[in-house]
């Protein structure tokens, strides 16, 4: 791979090198640029952090990739055209002298060197726009600020990079700062190390493949004393902060979940002293060619977790955790933001336990896999009662064979005793700003076992045209499904009349310790529900031929 030499100078090729000429390039990495340079990896991921020089060794990596192997095409991209103007552009104007390159076609962005190769700079402002590179090969690639990208993208683009020169290591690099839509996958790829939510084949992810060099701004010596810079760095909101200044991955600018907290909104299953008169429901996203994604509900009462003892109860660590972060379950109602006085979950949480995500599951099995997995651990209490199944809106409009989608995972679900789905409510600002205000009250928790969704939440960000939505991204069928299930749950919490949800309506009528005399107070609660929500009917007292009458 390549490497900077202690002058700063690089032999431009084997031809030049027989010939004794060197290409000289007035570029003094830094040592964390140099590391970048180093490696090895096949796709790299530079940076992490505000001020260490990002931009200026990914331009460097393409012009001295292009000069140690003739004939080679590289590329540089931005997403968008002024930020390609006021970075890259900018840099290589500034920086490579006129005498290192034959020309420059400023039109069409390109530069072609003595040896015969050439650096393009580009960018993709659109979804599509990288089919502009389709039949095209290039031996690197170099994207600045690539959480700026969709994974869709960058799967294009790593089709493009190879080369028929002998010798030649085609290779891919990006540089860029936590947040943004492709937050998720970035980070899976080269912090979490393991395949990003949204690809098709996942086992063919291999972490040998790639590298993050973490850098700061303390790595750059031009800004590490820059005390007027720093104080700016340090002034920003702590979020802003955490992401620019220290490189956290955890925390971003945009995110729409600021508020999620492993430590506070993560519990372990079996902590949990499960009851079978909990209200319980299922929400699914449907899916095929995107993942589909399913999970379980219960409500259960706030003493559940508060009255536990307050041993340290360590989670099974789906994301790094150091102990000294893990809290008393105690604490998950008593940190951050408590429960507003009044509101409808006073005395009453909901846990999301469990977690179905499945690709290319057809409808039938998927609906018994749901109805596989909702059979009781402890043979004593049986299966699960499950009241409602809420299913997105668009399974009941398509069909893939006879019946609709939602119609085939009704019969399945019926035949086992489950209630057929309904349309979930699809309300998506209405449904994460319900998602933020739980989670900010402490009335939203999950289970641990619930990776996919864990991990999901975090990396959402606003919206840019509309900023009280999530931006849609790869992979965020999680948070889909989440949001079916407690934005069709609470739809009506505390509507025009203020009257809670109907678990908790349920829930109030339902007072003894008797599981017998339980299930016919729940019984009757649950009757005098139905009797007080059938509309009358006026329209079955007129017939044709008579004219209409309403008392």
């Amino acid at each position: 791979m390549l490497t900077v030499t202690s002058g700063f100078e690089r032999w431009a090729g084997d031809e030049q090198l027989a010939a004794g000429r060197k290409f000289l390039l007035p570029y003094a990495p830094f040592p964390k640029q140099q590391e970048f340079h180093a490696s090895a990896a096949k796709y790299r991921l530079f940076g992490g952090a505000a001020g260490p020089g990002k931009s200026k060794a990914l331009l460097m990596e393409a012009i001295l990739q292009a000069n140690e192997c003739s004939g080679a095409n590289t590329l540089l991209l931005r997403r968008t055209f002024p930020e390609l103007e006021q970075s890259l552009l900018l840099y290589f104007r500034r920086d490579i002298p006129r005498e290192l390159y034959t020309s420059f076609n400023d039109s069409k962005h390109v530069v072609t060197w003595r040896n015969g190769s050439t650096t393009r700079f580009g960018y993709c402002q659109n979804e599509n726009d990288v089919y502009q590179y389709q039949g095209a090969e290039f031996l690197f690639i170099g994207i600045d600020e690539l959480t700026l990208f969709t994974l869709r993208q960058w799967q294009f683009l790593t089709s493009r990079n190879r080369c028929p020169i002998p010798g030649a290591f085609p290779c891919m690099a990006g540089a860029t700062n936590p947040g943004n839509i492709g937050h998720a996958w970035v980070k899976s790829l080269w912090i979490d190390r393991q395949a990003a939510p949204g690809m098709e084949n996942p086992a063919e992810y291999d972490p040998a493949d790639y590298e993050f060099i973490p850098a700061r701004v303390s790595d750059n010596p031009i800004y590490a004393g820059d005390e007027s810079y720093l104080k700016t760095l340090r002034a920003l909101p702590s979020h802003l902060r955490r992401a620019f200044l220290d490189g956290d991955w955890d925390v971003f600018a945009g995110q729409y979940f600021d508020r999620f907290d492993f430590a506070r909104h993560v519990l372990r299953a079996e902590e949990i002293d499960w009851k079978p008169w909990w209200p319980r429901w299922i929400s699914i996203d449907w899916g095929f060619e995107h993942p589909a994604a399913a999970y379980w509900y219960a409500a259960m009462p706030a003493a559940v977790l508060d009255c536990n003892s307050e041993a340290d109860r360590r989670p099974a660590n789906p994301v790094s955790l150091e102990p000294s972060q893990v809290r008393p379950l105690t604490e998950v109602s008593q940190a951050g933001t408590a429960p507003k006085s009044g509101a409808p979950n006073d005395a009453r949480r909901v846990v999301t336990y469990r977690e179905l995500v499945t690709r290319h599951t057809a409808p039938r099995d998927l609906a018994q896999q749901i109805v596989a997995r909702s059979a009781a651990s402890d043979p004593r209490q049986g299966r699960e009662k499950i009241d409602a199944i809420y299913l997105s809106p668009d399974a009941f409009a398509r069909r893939t064979d006879e019946a609709s989608i939602a119609e085939q995972m009704g019969d399945v679900f019926a035949a086992a005793g489950f209630p057929r789905p309904i349309p979930a409510d699809d309300d998506r600002v209405g449904g994460w700003m319900l998602m933020y205000q739980m989670l900010d009250a402490g009335e939203w928790l999950l289970t641990e076992n619930c990776m996919e969704l864990i991990r999901t939440i975090p990396s959402l960000v606003r919206d840019s045209a509309r900023v009280e939505d999530v931006q849609k991204m790869d992979g965020d069928d999680p948070a889909d499904a989440a949001r079916y299930g407690l934005k069709s749950r609470f739809a009506s919490r505390r509507g025009a009349q203020g009257r809670p949800p109907l678990d908790e309506r349920l829930a109030a009528h339902v007072l003894s310790p008797d599981p017998t005399i339980r299930a016919i107070q729940a019984r009757k609660a649950q009757i005098d529900e139905t009797r007080g929500a059938q509309p009358v009917s006026f329209l079955r007292r007129w017939r044709p031929g008579l004219p209409f009458r309403s008392r």
